[in-house]
Parts: structure tokens; sequence; C-alpha cells
């Protein structure tokens, strides 16, 4: 998401340079998060934590978490997301298969299972949009997976600011 900013005009020159658009200060970081069912909550934000950390990003950088629709009654998602106090969205199959040319980690398994060869990755980047990268590829524990996904512009700006990997 851009703002529109008017260029200034100096002193003297010529006619006033075009627009140019910045990035948007306020658009944060989506957190893919896929599970198995009753995952426990516990281990699910543990896994959300170490994404923010491998981002070297906060709590306070996410927007959302996101994830597959099949997963809509986790009690682990919703923890998440209320762990982090943002809202939770939910995606179905064929919105995060369409971002399996943009995935790190495609898995035939995945696809075989949920429709989608991605939950983690494919939420974060639908979530975050067209213009998304990853952050944090998927990390796994031993029931849940996590990515963290960004706007290219953030992204970049996020990766100046804390050295975080994995950026633009």
């Amino acid at each position: 998401m851009c703002v529109q900013v008017d260029a200034w005009r100096c002193r003297g020159a010529a006619p006033q340079m075009p627009s140019v658009k910045r990035p948007d200060p306020t658009v944060k970081l989506v957190l893919g998060l896929g599970c198995e069912r009753n995952a426990e909550p516990e281990e699910v934000i543990a896994l959300a934590e170490r994404a923010l950390a491998d981002a070297g990003a906060s709590e306070r950088d996410v927007e959302f978490v996101a994830s597959l629709d099949a997963r809509a009654e986790e009690p682990a998602i919703h923890a998440a997301g209320r762990h982090f106090s943002v809202p939770v969205r939910f995606f179905d199959a064929a919105t995060l298969e369409a971002e399996a040319p943009r995935l790190q980690n495609p898995s035939e398994i995945v696809f075989a299972h949920t429709g989608c060869h991605g939950v983690a990755e494919g939420a974060a980047l639908a979530g975050a949009g067209c213009d998304a990268v990853l952050l944090v590829p998927k990390i796994r524990s031993a029931r849940a997976t996590a990515a963290i996904a960004a706007p290219r512009h953030y992204a970049g700006a996020l990766r100046i600011k804390s050295g975080a990997p994995g950026a633009v």
C-alpha cells in the first residue's frame, strides 16, 4: 500500500517535479500459520514468536494472523491472534494455491491434504498482497508451521531497520 506524496518545488527550479509514491508507514506484517488439528496453542504461539524474532520484528509489527479456512475452528490459531491482539483472517484453499508460484517451500503432501501447496507461506503472502515478499519462509515445529510476509517496500524498510534476513 502506498500513499501519494507531491514532490516539493525547489526555489528557482523549473516546473514542479512529478509526484512520487512513498511507503505507507502503517503497513505491517502478516503472520501466516498452519497447524495440525488440536495442536497446542502454546506450541503455535512459540513458533510464531520465533518467526517474529527471525524477522527482527516485534509483536507490535503484526497486522493480523492468516491461515487456511479449514482451520477456522482451530483453537490454537485463534489463541495466536489473541496473544498478539490482532484479528485472524482465513483464506480458502484456492486463494492460497494461487500463491503457489511465490512459495519458497511448496509441499505435495500439504496439497494432498488441503488443496494448496503451502498454508503458512500462502496465507502470509495472500494476506500481505500481490507485491508481498516472504520475510521468514516456512518454519516448523512438531505440529505447526509459521511464515511472515510483508509488502515489498515495507520488507525493505524492516530489513534496513533490523538487518532481518529474507527481505528483498
